[in-house]
């Protein structure tokens, strides 16, 4: 049995020995296994467009439906945690189809002899989250694993939105002339999680900027704003969502570094670190695509409405390229270079 499905497998099992290598996705691996694996077993036209939720008509009009797990260590960080995490990452992958999330699904794997005050406040803190972002909690499930085989708590979670207008908001609607815009500061949530795993300090406090993006989406839409794509930056950071998108879309994206945001204490931590800010995680932040005449308004709106919104700004064009799917960076001293795909993960169970 191993050695047929070492010959019919679509991952180079050479290169690939162990799914494990990948620490739960962001990098090079995830993507293979997702493009190679994954997508042809089970894709359909549903989910030809690689975006963060699935799309379809009913009866009545359009849902979006999405789903994600989440094992981040440590279950508490600042500015967050793993239950409020749960609901801000499936609300922002249904507002990044630009739907208006509605219902969440909620399973806990629950790992024997977890305190029962920790699970009241990870309980607790879903339950402000999901106020706070609008959604109700409508069905679940629990289970418990044995000692030492779940790592406290593990949480999966399913959402499903309402889309109420008529963009076809996709990765593959992205073309040459479009607009890059970053919704705020990048870098926070993964240095915030790295700091409190290993017990860093810094000279400043360095929260996550895990948030529902719900609104900002909503008031981009009911603006009229020519949106073509928008995409949260978690696992991967920007780098990741840019190249995915880019080769969804068959075009070449071009960044300025200089525009992109990154608070000064991140990127110290990041130097300290060796990280690199832009493949960081963000829970609460996004990029959208939008036709360049719609630029100017799209700031405005950011700027009011999206949390860290204040360092919104342009930071790419959309080219035509013969090699689709390349991103480039222009640096702050002026050197342009390719933007590749990590191998692995800068910082696994950040999500």
């Amino acid at each position: 049995m191993a050695d047929d499905f070492t010959l019919t497998c679509p991952i180079p099992i050479s290169r690939y020995p162990h799914v494990v290598m990948a620490h739960g996705g962001g990098g090079k691996l995830m993507h293979d296994l997702i493009e190679r694996m994954i997508a042809p077993t089970f894709g359909g036209p549903l989910a030809e467009s690689r975006h963060d939720g699935a799309m379809f008509h009913m009866e009545n009009g359009r849902l979006a439906f999405t789903t994600d797990s989440y094992v981040v260590q440590p279950l508490f960080f600042p500015g967050g945690d793993i239950g409020s995490m749960a609901v801000h990452g499936t609300v922002n992958d249904l507002s990044m189809c630009g739907a208006r999330p509605l219902y969440l699904s909620l399973a806990f794997i629950i790992e024997e002899g977890l305190p029962m005050e920790t699970l009241w406040r990870v309980v607790q803190s879903v339950r402000q989250a999901a106020d706070n972002a609008g959604v109700q909690i409508v069905t679940g499930d629990t289970k418990v694993v044995d000692r030492g085989k779940g790592d406290g708590i593990f949480i999966n979670t399913a959402g499903i939105g309402v889309i109420e207008h008529d963009l076809n908001i996709d990765p593959r609607q992205v073309r040459p002339g479009d607009v890059a815009i970053l919704s705020g500061d990048i870098g926070r949530h993964g240095i915030a999680i790295m700091a409190t795993r290993e017990g860093l300090e810094f000279e400043s406090h360095i929260e996550s900027d895990s948030a529902p993006l719900a609104a900002a989406v909503q008031q981009l839409i009911a603006a009229g704003i020519r949106i073509r794509c928008l995409r949260d930056l978690t696992r991967g950071g920007l780098s990741s969502a840019l190249i995915e998108i880019a080769e969804a879309a068959h075009v070449h994206v071009r960044l300025d570094e200089t525009r992109v945001s990154v608070r000064d204490d991140v990127r110290g931590a990041c130097e300290i670190l060796g990280l690199d800010p832009l493949y960081v995680a963000n829970e609460g932040r996004f990029i959208a695509f939008v036709d360049p005449a719609d630029a100017d308004r799209t700031l405005e709106i950011l700027r009011q409405h999206a949390p860290g919104g204040e360092s919104a700004a342009v930071i790419g064009t959309v080219l035509p390229d013969e090699t689709p799917g390349r991103v480039t960076l222009r640096s702050a001293i002026g050197v342009t270079r390719n933007v590749d795909m990590l191998s692995g993960e800068q910082l696994p169970r950040i999500c």
